[in-house]
Order: structure tokens, then C-alpha cells, then sequence
């Protein structure tokens, strides 16, 4: 098949488009790009939609993005006709100016995430605002032809009558991560557990009751924690990690050093969060930590619970006393560590490369294509 790329995402940032055009280039189809990324951050994306006064940012860069993959998308469309347009991950605007550029092809947009789910997520709670960005996620929606969702319990978001439409693609992992996991340094028993997160800092992600776990953890020597990124609940998460001076803070990591930074690591936290759309989610951490050999802990979710299968340590969501036991008994049963780390990485290997996670939307494009001819 031949496949255009279109939109405003950024690979760099948000590794899923990436991850879907690896899987597709590993079976063969020709996938070319239009590609323009707006350089915004999803949290300044959900500022923007929820505050009308900055929304004229969005829309400036936007219309002037736009210009330059329509430019593109003329140029690549002179090497033949495409069997697919994929919009790229955050593409709800992106994917009406697909859909009028390319009326009578296959529109496929990536909805990784739904806009007032996401927003309800970290704290909107006007009225006004959330049905504002569910009719913008009703609309893109209403604009392509298949929708990708990243698990069957965000598939029921897309309203009944459109819910054909859905297609499960999982996050995957890029191949960067596994190339880490590959030569990921032999764990020293002799030394301490080391755990790593990296995020958001989202209520999603539970950060708060991560150093709420580390608080619970001071007094523990054979554990030492890394705790990557910040976010909305930074200052929650440190406050309750005070106490716990095996805990280094980092706000910032180059994203193409992350994959070898986590691999040295015997342990990769997932998330931990209560909010429903926690409850939906398997993240990119997940997928990401597994895939460079490390040991999953995570929240007991059905999506993670359906990913994961017995190549992972589960908790309750929001338990912080449950996840410090958890990385207690961990740092005290090196066996299990590295057991562990083996299964999530053999698991990843199996369903979470790119090749793996895009076979089934690669069934239905194939699927498409014949009935169409």
C-alpha cells in the first residue's frame, strides 16, 4: 500500500505516529509524509481550547502548518494515489483539512486521545468548555473513515453511531527501545534496586501517590528512585517524597537519550492514577519500559492487566502503601527483578513493535482497498 503521513504531530515529542509508520514501512507499504508539527505541547494545546483568549495561537499556527503540508501533500501525490491518509496523533483539526483535500480516499485519524476526556483528566470542569471539545472530538470523528484508538475501553468513547469506525491499534514501542533493551547493562545484585519514572506529572499518572510511595520508602537503603519530568502534580509528588533522600529529581531528559538512559535501570514504573480515563489507558511508559528490558510495576487496570498478562507487578490504582510493598519485595528478590524483566521484554517482543501493534489497522486498510476495487 502506499500510505501519506498528514498532519501537525511531532514524532519527537509523541512517539505514536512514529510507531505506526515503522509498522507499516516493516511490512512493505510505502509511506510518505506531510508534516508540519505545530510545536506546541498537548497541555498547551488543551490551554488553548479551554481558554478562547489564547486560542488565536493555535489557530495562527495552524493555518501557517498547513500551508506547508499541503504543499507536500501535492508533491507526494504525484508519486501515485494513496490507498490511506493517516492523520497523525492530535490531528482533530488536522483531519478536516484531510478530509477536504482528499474527499474520496480512506481518512484514517489517529485518536489517541479524545479532547474533553483529556481535559476532565487534569482538571477542567466548566461545562461550557467540556461540551465545547466533545463536539470538536464528535466532529473529527465525523471526518474520517476509520478511527484509531489505543484500547477497546476508549473505542466506547466514540458515540454508538460512528463506534464502526473505531479500530484498536496499541501504543507499541519504537524500535529505539528494544535496540536499548538489547544492550541494557547486566543488573548487579550487590547494589541497590534502582526504579525509574518518567511522565507528565498528570493526575493520570498518579505522581502524587508515586511520592506518596517514596515517602512510605524512607527508611528503606535498597532502593533508589529517579523520578523524570514534571507537570501538574510535580509539587504534590515531591512534598510527599521529602523525606526520602534516595530520590534524585529530574525535570528534563533529552528524549533521544531516554530509551539507553531507562534500560540501565532494574525497574520502570507505570502509572498509578484513579481518574477514569487512568482506568482506560495502557501508556507509553509501559510499553516503552518493557520493551528495554525493565521490570513493569503498574496500576491493576483491565487494559494493563490485557497487555501486560503475568509480565508485570500490578497495585491497586491510588495505593501508595501497596506499590511501596511492591518495590520493597522487589529490592529484596533480585530473582524476581530480573524474571521479570525478561517476561515484559519477550512480551514486548511478541506485541509491542511496530510491526506487531499496526498488522491489525494494516487488515483493515488491506481489507478496505479490495473492496473498494
Amino acid at each position: 500500500m502506499r500510505i501519506l503521513g498528514f498532519g501537525t504531530y511531532d514524532t519527537a515529542k509523541h512517539p505514536r505516529a512514529g510507531v505506526i509508520f515503522e509498522g507499516l514501512r516493516f511490512d512493505g507499504d510505502e509511506v510518505v509524509e506531510a508534516n508540519a508539527s505545530l510545536g506546541f505541547t498537548t497541555a498547551d494545546r488543551v490551554a488553548m481550547l479551554t481558554r478562547p483568549w489564547l486560542a488565536y495561537r493555535l489557530a495562527g499556527r495552524i493555518l501557517t502548518r498547513w500551508r506547508t503540508i499541503l504543499r507536500d501533500a501535492r508533491r507526494e501525490r504525484r508519486g501515485g494515489s494513496f490507498d490511506a491518509i493517516v492523520v497523525g496523533y492530535m490531528g482533530h483539526f488536522d483531519v478536516m483539512l484531510a478530509r477536504a483535500r482528499f474527499p474520496r480516499d480512506t481518512v484514517v485519524l489517529d485518536m489517541l486521545i479524545f479532547a474533553a476526556d483529556t481535559a476532565r483528566d487534569r482538571g477542567v470542569r466548566s461545562g461550557l468548555e467540556l461540551r465545547l471539545l466533545g463536539w470538536l472530538d464528535a466532529l473529527a470523528i465525523l471526518g474520517a473513515d476509520v478511527v484509531l484508538v489505543d484500547t477497546e475501553e476508549h473505542a466506547e468513547l466514540i458515540p454508538p453511531g460512528q463506534r464502526r469506525k473505531a479500530q484498536v491499534v496499541a501504543v507499541g514501542a519504537p524500535e529505539v527501545w528494544f535496540a536499548a533493551g538489547e544492550h541494557r547493562p547486566k543488573a548487579d545484585p550487590g547494589w541497590a534496586l534502582r526504579v525509574v519514572f518518567f511522565g507528565l506529572f498528570t493526575p493520570l499518572h498518579g505522581a502524587a501517590v508515586i511520592g506518596a510511595a517514596l515517602g512510605i520508602l524512607a527508611d528503606c537503603d535498597e532502593i533508589e528512585i529517579t523520578m523524570i519530568g514534571a507537570g501538574q502534580e510535580w509539587d504534590l509528588a515531591r512534598r510527599a517524597a521529602a523525606s526520602n533522600n534516595r530520590v534524585t529529581w529530574m525535570e528534563w531528559v533529552d528524549p533521544s537519550s531516554l530509551p539507553t538512559m531507562v534500560a540501565e535501570y532494574d525497574v520502570c514504573l507505570g502509572i498509578f492514577g484513579t481518574t477514569p480515563k487512568a482506568r482506560r489507558v495502557v501508556p507509553n511508559k509501559v510499553y516503552q519500559g518493557a520493551a528495554a528490558g525493565c521490570a513493569i510495576v503498574t496500576s491493576d487496570t483491565p487494559p494493563q492487566r490485557r497487555a501486560l498478562g503475568d509480565a508485570a507487578i500490578f497495585v491497586p490504582p491510588g495505593d501508595a502503601s501497596s506499590l511501596a510493598d511492591a518495590l520493597r519485595q522487589l529490592a529484596r528478590d533480585r530473582d524476581r527483578v530480573a524474571a521479570l524483566g525478561v517476561a515484559a521484554r519477550k512480551r514486548g517482543l511478541a506485541e509491542f513493535t511496530a510491526g506487531a501493534v499496526v498488522r491489525p489497522l494494516r487488515r483493515r486498510l488491506a481489507g478496505d482497498r479490495v473492496v473498494s476495487d
